[in-house]
């Protein structure tokens, strides 16, 4: 991988812009194919919305994407032949639902309330049964009772949407839960979409396959213009021109709108790029010299319905280390970035030991990121069609226009979000670049 340095004008089959996932798999597979490659990569790594750092312990800390699923077989595939071995997410002991101090027992009118509002999730996205595009997820919200049941929702699907529920449609909701594989699969653990996750960290994974990729990828690329005409396409960056056949763009679309085209772009690609918009997420995870919330019968899961950490999840990987994660989206991370790094590790800080006692005051290490400031990826976990606009997304997100060609995990029908949508997109875009020359 080079950093930085002065690009002379070369010819390549395919500059593909992005190293995420998306980004590196579309170029494996053209690479393999025979193809030259260059990857242009803006930020001063590879992995997108992977990040991993290490603790003051010495283990792999995701501050990005974790998660994978036990059907996400693509990337349980990528981490076999790269040698990654995966670690099951914990779960014994009790999950914590909270609100002022108190239990909040799925067994109880706000418990039932709550399923049976899933339950009409769950037909919506199978049957498109009241998921209607020009409704907001927090419209459909405020029909929920009791207020304490709203409320749990709004939490549970804050964290796997990512951002706030007057920002989204139902539909987009209903689509995104079809897109995972279903209800069950979205917000299950064990067998569901969190099913696992990878030591050494997603990060470490995305690193492992840019290092098999070598010299073809590009840091510090910032792409800011593509021309296109009959002859191929001219990438430009600052530091100069790429002249190729094709390209591959792989970022998410509110991030490729800077990219200046020339002729311009389409007006209904166009409209993929202006009417998406990035989830705003806070992710920290707090590093233990041991996972101690377990021998208090806790399985490191909470559901705060109060307070500034509406959701933490015990990822402790094996060897005696805890880490427990901390998820805050929407308004709430915001609200967070008005703190000073100090002011806000006390507050998680304090949070955590007012669910999991005072230990949790004391942690061998601190990590936080919020992906709204990150100015190269601009939030996460994916990029979200404005309400009244998905039929227009969906249908042009992949479409390619003219030499260019669009992959990233919002493009693809399936896990569009995940790692593993990412790794799909990669391959559907290389095999359809390879039709095209």
């Amino acid at each position: 991988m080079q950093q930085g340095a002065i690009m002379s004008d070369s010819d390549v089959d395919v500059v593909v812009v992005g190293a995420g996932y998306a980004g590196l798999i579309a170029a494996r597979s053209l690479l393999n194919r025979g193809l030259t490659v260059q990857v242009l990569e803006a930020a001063d790594r590879v992995g997108g919305r992977a990040m991993t750092v290490t603790s003051a312990a010495g283990t792999a800390v995701d501050l990005g994407g974790q998660w994978i699923g036990r059907d996400h077989v693509k990337m349980r595939a990528l981490a076999d032949e790269f040698g990654v071995p995966l670690f099951p997410t914990h779960t014994h002991g009790k999950t914590l639902i909270r609100y002022r101090g108190r239990d909040v027992s799925m067994f109880s009118a706000t418990g039932v309330a709550v399923g049976a509002a899933l339950v009409r999730l769950a037909a919506a996205e199978r049957f498109g049964l009241g998921a209607r595009d020009d409704e907001t997820l927090a419209m459909w919200l405020a029909k929920v009772g009791p207020r304490r049941a709203r409320r749990l929702l709004e939490v549970t699907l804050g964290e796997v949407t990512a951002t706030d529920p007057e920002l989204i449609s139902v539909r987009a909701v209903a689509e995104g839960i079809r897109s995972a594989g279903g209800v069950r699969e979205m917000f299950g653990v064990e067998g569901g979409a969190q099913d696992a996750l990878l030591t050494g960290g997603a990060g470490g994974l995305a690193e492992a396959v840019a290092v098999e990729l070598g010299s073809v990828i590009r840091l510090n690329q910032s792409v800011t213009g593509i021309a296109r005409d009959g002859g191929g396409v001219t990438v430009s960056t600052r530091y100069g021109a790429t002249r190729a056949r094709r390209v591959v763009v792989t970022t998410a679309p509110p991030v490729a709108r800077a990219i200046a085209h020339r002729p311009a772009l389409p007006e209904a690609r166009e409209r993929v790029q202006r009417d998406t918009f990035m989830g705003t997420v806070y992710k920290a995870v707090v590093v233990y010299d041991s996972p101690f919330w377990r021998s208090d019968g806790h399985s490191g899961e909470l559901f705060a319905l109060d307070g500034p950490v509406p959701s933490a999840f015990d990822v402790s990987p094996p060897g005696g280390r805890g880490h427990m994660c901390v998820l805050v989206p929407g308004q709430g991370a915001r609200e967070l970035d008005n703190l000073t790094e100090e002011a806000r590790r006390g507050a998680i800080l304090a949070e955590l030991a007012r669910h999991f006692g005072e230990l949790a005051r004391h942690p061998m290490s601190f990590h936080e990121k919020s992906w709204h400031q990150d100015k190269f990826v601009l939030g996460g976990y994916m990029a979200w069609p404005r309400p009244g606009s998905l039929e227009g997304v969906r249908t042009s997100g992949a479409e390619p226009v003219g030499r260019i060609h669009w992959a990233g995990t919002e493009t693809s029908p399936h896990y569009s979000g995940y790692f593993e949508g990412a790794v799909l997109s990669g391959e559907r875009v290389a095999e359809e670049v390879l039709a095209a020359l």
